[in-house]
């Protein structure tokens, strides 16, 4: 059985973006992200883990992020607040009663 959230819980203010994508006159695309809706929620962390890569130490940071239902997600949007910047990995709805969307997102570096 999934959670029930409190809704004075989702009392972060996100911008919900979605990807626009422009021909960039050789065969290819330039993409870039436009606002689709501004929405309150609820971000919890979940793990930052820190794996060596050719000789860096790059974190991954994801966060489980919750919204009030919404039917109109979809592949490769992405949550904003302010500066940072959270991709939207997986979303479904926690419970199948259309309360809430839960979205498993990765942060990312602008």
């Amino acid at each position: 059985m999934a959670r029930i959230i409190d809704p004075g819980r989702l009392s972060v203010r996100l911008v919900l973006e979605r990807p626009v994508e422009v021909p960039d006159g050789q065969g290819g695309v330039t993409r870039s992200f436009s606002a689709l809706a501004s929405l309150w929620a609820c971000i919890e962390p979940v793990v930052a883990k820190a794996d060596e890569a050719a000789g860096a130490l790059p974190v991954t940071v994801t966060h489980r992020i919750w919204l009030r239902w919404r039917d109109d997600l979809a592949g490769g949007m992405r949550l904003r607040k302010g500066a940072r910047l959270f991709v939207i990995r997986t979303f479904r709805d926690p419970d199948e009663a259309r309360r809430h969307t839960l979205c498993d997102c990765e942060e990312i570096k602008s």
